[in-house]
């Protein structure tokens, strides 16, 4: 039997064991809870993105107004309108212009018949010259009769070419009033759909003057063929030629991208603020009928494929920590920092060229407090915040 004393000491033993074991499981290191993503075998691209929104374009624009001005007469389409090439779209009142050619016209008909009259007595009168020759020949005139008569035909076929002489410069007033009218008329230069008009019949339509922004009076554009135009920072330029493939996205179809490729690269840096130094790139459609109808004005993205590697390790590009270091979710419970060797990235994956292995399982959720090498983990697929 143990003593009183030693009995005193085995209870008094146990009850710091006691109270050691539950300081300890009090103030244990509590597990963190981190979204963790396996390691898998994937497609990386190397990619290059738009600064600011881009923008679809139409291949042919045009704005159109007359080259002088004054009051609209005709009307001959409404927005919205689709018209072929060499249409009448707009006409100014040109009522004096059209007189002017009635009245030149008027004058080479009178023209023409001067010639006719003129013409028919310059051939009398060289006949005549003809006869005066044959008659001096045979003694019956002088040599004076003769030489009058020559003298007469030559006057006379002078004044058949004045004649002809008038008629080219009457023809040439018909056209001179015939481009004075065009300066007043719109037709269409090619086939498209009438995208907005400015004014209205009776109002006055005046042309745009260099260095001053007057509306158009007609804008016209050819939406058979469209183009995606879009700034990329001039850091990126270099790397950009044209027939890279790249992907289009649309704001107004969301959660679809459309193949493409760069049709041209600016020669120039825009600056269009300070500091924002870009070069505008544009790209078409591999298939233009895939996104439907568009809009000329839609905002769109364009993102250049620099590379693409197959069937690599791949990370997400979120659980990489600077210095090429990301965190394994050990099969101790707790997390392991590694170093690895990156290849390709863009904003959502990056290739594994050493490192890791498929199945591994890394950090992604490195932004919550706590996480880092050495801390104990429970698997949470919540995403922080939730």
């Amino acid at each position: 039997m143990l003593s009183p004393l030693l009995r005193r000491l085995l209870i008094a033993l146990v009850v710091v064991l006691l109270l050691a074991g539950g300081l300890w499981w009090a103030t244990r290191p509590k597990p963190i809870g981190v979204v963790v993503r396996e390691i898998e075998l994937g497609t990386v691209e190397s990619t290059l993105a738009n600064t600011r929104a881009g923008t679809v374009e139409a291949c042919q624009r045009t704005k159109l107004s007359t080259i002088t001005g004054g009051r609209i007469e005709v009307l001959a389409v409404k927005e919205g309108d689709r018209v072929r090439k060499g249409q009448l779209l707009m006409k100014l009142w040109n009522d004096d212009q059209q007189a002017q050619s009635t009245l030149a016209v008027s004058q080479v008909a009178t023209a023409r018949h001067r010639v006719s009259e003129a013409c028919a007595v310059a051939a009398n009168a060289e006949r005549e010259a003809d006869r005066q020759a044959a008659l001096r020949a045979r003694g019956f005139v002088s040599g004076a009769r003769e030489d009058s008569a020559r003298s007469e035909a030559l006057a006379k076929r002078a004044g058949c070419q004045a004649a002809m002489a008038d008629v080219a410069q009457s023809e040439a007033k018909v056209s001179l009033t015939r481009v004075e009218q065009g300066r007043t008329v719109l037709y269409a230069p090619f086939a498209g759909t009438i995208a907005k008009i400015v004014g209205e019949v009776g109002e006055y339509s005046t042309p745009s003057p260099p260095g001053v922004p007057t509306p158009p009076a007609i804008d016209l554009i050819d939406d058979s063929c469209l183009y995606v135009k879009a700034p990329m920072d001039e850091v990126d330029a270099p790397k950009i030629v044209a027939g890279q493939p790249v992907r289009i996205s649309l704001d107004a179809l969301p959660k679809q991208s459309f193949p493409g490729r760069v049709k041209r690269v600016a020669p120039y840096v825009s600056a269009v603020e300070k500091q924002a130094r870009t070069v505008d790139i544009e790209a078409t459609f591999d298939d233009p009928a895939a996104p439907g109808t568009l809009l000329v004005g839609y905002s769109a993205d364009i993102e250049v494929i620099l590379a693409t590697r197959d069937k690599v390790v791949r990370v997400p590009t979120s659980a990489l920590l600077e210095g090429g270091r990301v965190l394994i979710a050990g099969a101790d419970g707790r997390l392991a920092e590694r170093r690895v060797k990156t290849g390709l990235a863009n904003w959502e994956f990056t290739e594994v060229l050493e490192g890791l292995a498929a199945g591994e399982r890394v950090v992604t959720s490195l932004e919550r407090a706590g996480v880092k090498a050495g801390a104990p983990y429970v698997i949470d697929d919540k995403p922080a915040g939730k």
